[in-house]
């Protein structure tokens, strides 16, 4: 890329420098988004849609849905411009205490879990060559997983100059050129690209594999190949892990800068604001990362792990909204440079609502798991955060933890001068 986010070493010290074009916007939210799941998702849907052409409803209306949300995330980044995506616009709206229930469930759900996602897809579909006619062992596909989310987490050590995105609101953790020009106009060029994408690429799959394939392959671009492309089959999955893998590097980008910027406002140890002085990366909230995205690996198969992170994603939208809609109302006259008709926020919240209700009635136990996992911040909040005057006797044991670890990876704050 020729301009993109790097973190730069400065003489006042180790600081951010943040810089990304709308053509380096455009095609990272086009290739986060598509990542691994045009390759997993259509046996989902097609499995809980019943019909192939329920399936293809499904796929555009949920464009159309996206399309609504990324017009109140463009007005959500450019009235508050702060580096931290839902983050910010949560504890802008809500407080602090909502925002770190947020930054917990990213922590211990949404991005391990989007993490494992594509690095699970990555393994099933270089292994599938190996494995014709038969499944791909577990433990296999698990240890190359694992291998993969390392080889991610060495790559942005080394080589910072790649940026990632987060969904489609990602691109407000990190700063743009022109921002209130180029994050709407990134955000209205690539969804409708992404909808096009997925729904062709769908009806090429109903186009030549019966339901039965569909709902029966592990690996659905691979019997797709191997139908159409006959000896160059193999090419498959070659492209399919390039796109996991540049995916699962910009996700592991974008969301350890998630966590850098939570620890930066005290709500997470400081270790994780750390950079590292020898990689200019911030490496402890990487290596804190890949440890979670590697546990979440066992944690189940692919679509258990997704029905877990769209509950958890659901959830984190309709908060922003309705924080979106609550400033509506409680500042009716602060001026933005994108203000949408009150109408196209209040129906998005409502049917991320009706996405929040209907999951509890088919996969209650997966859900009430995830609302008990997001609740036991609760209390990691008022004995760790919040600030009390118990507050410091509890920090107590991560003092010498931080510091051991700060020696040990050659870390420092991202404002503190080195000599």
């Amino acid at each position: 890329m020729s301009q993109t986010e790097d973190l730069v070493s400065a003489p006042t010290g180790v600081r951010l420098k943040q810089r990304i074009s709308l053509f380096n916007g455009c095609t990272i939210i086009i290739g986060v988004i598509v990542g691994s799941g045009i390759f997993v998702s259509p046996k989902g849907v097609l499995q809980e849609a019943g019909s192939v052409g329920i399936s293809l409803a499904v796929w555009v209306l949920s464009g159309m849905f996206s399309m609504l949300g990324a017009l109140c995330y463009a007005e959500l980044g450019t009235a508050i411009p702060k580096s931290g995506g839902d983050y910010a616009y949560i504890y802008e709206a809500f407080g602090a205490m909502p925002a770190f229930l947020f930054l917990w469930m990213a922590l211990i759900i949404i991005n391990p879990t989007s993490n494992a996602i594509i690095a699970l897809t990555f393994a099933n579909y270089s292994l599938k060559p190996f494995f014709p006619g038969c499944a791909v062992p577990p433990l296999a596909v698990d240890l190359l997983a694992a291998c993969t989310i390392g080889m991610g987490i060495l790559q942005e050590m080394r080589y910072t100059g790649i940026a990632g995105a987060f969904r489609v609101c990602a691109l407000d953790y990190v700063t743009l050129q022109l921002y209130l020009r180029n994050l709407p106009r990134a955000i209205y060029i690539s969804l409708p690209m992404v909808t096009l994408i997925y729904t062709l690429v769908n009806l090429a799959y109903f186009a030549v594999l019966s339901v039965d394939e569909i709902l029966e392959s592990d690996a659905v671009a691979v019997t797709f190949a191997e139908k159409v492309m006959g000896p160059f089959a193999p090419i498959m999955p070659f492209f399919v892990a390039c796109s996991c893998f540049g995916s699962l590097n910009g996700i592991l980008f974008t969301s350890s800068r998630m966590f850098f910027a939570g620890a930066r406002e005290g709500q997470l140890p400081e270790l994780l604001s750390m950079i590292s002085v020898d990689c200019l990366s911030p490496m402890p909230s990487l290596l804190f990362l890949g440890a979670a995205s590697i546990v979440m690996l066992f944690a189940g198969d692919v679509l258990t792990l997704i029905n877990y992170c769209a509950f958890s994603e659901s959830l984190v939208v309709a908060v922003s909204v309705a924080g979106l809609v609550k400033m509506r109302f409680s500042q009716p006259a602060a001026k933005t440079p994108i203000k949408l008709n009150i109408c196209i926020p209040l129906i998005f919240l409502l049917f991320c609502c009706l996405f929040l209700i209907l999951p509890f009635l088919s996969q209650p136990l997966e859900l009430i798991v995830g609302v008990g996992m997001i609740l036991t911040g609760v209390p990691i909040y008022f004995l760790f955060v919040r600030k009390t005057p118990n507050r410091s006797s509890c920090y107590v044991p991560w003092i010498w933890i931080t510091h051991s670890i700060q020696k040990l990876l050659y870390c420092v704050p991202e404002t503190e001068k080195v000599t």
